[in-house]
């Protein structure tokens, strides 16, 4: 795998995390596809496009007050599949809902494509709950 190439996928990972952290969501979601895939442990049903699970996180904000504090990236790794790449990370994010804040300690893939323009979209994004060994 080219380093250009790391460097790129690690560009695109930092600006989506960054985009999830500060709550910047028009960044964040548009670093998706807009029929990109979403598998999350805390939902029973596999998200099918950007835009619906853009509207299960308005409906969060909505019924939960769901709102992101923080959120920090460690353990990252990129395996490099030509036109694809994995980014996989340990995720730390502070929450914030009607019942108060939280931290929440997941581990988290994605998965990238080479788009069009020469950039790298997401495509796939599974979350699962990171337990201490």
């Amino acid at each position: 795998m080219s380093t250009t190439t790391v460097q790129e996928v690690r560009t695109a990972a930092d600006a989506l995390v960054a985009a999830f952290a500060e709550g910047r969501l028009d960044d964040y979601f548009g670093a998706f596809a807009p029929d990109a895939t979403f598998i999350f442990h805390t939902t029973p049903q596999r998200l099918g496009s950007t835009a619906e699970y853009r509207a299960l996180w308005q409906q969060w904000v909505e019924e939960d007050g769901f709102r992101i504090l923080g959120c920090t990236s460690s353990a990252q790794l990129i395996q490099h599949l030509g036109d694809t790449a994995v980014f996989s990370h340990d995720v730390e994010t502070q929450v914030a809902t009607h019942a108060g804040e939280e931290t929440v300690h997941e581990r988290e893939t994605i998965v990238f494509t080479r788009a069009d323009n020469g950039g790298w979209v997401a495509v796939h994004e599974h979350l699962s709950a990171h337990t201490a060994a």
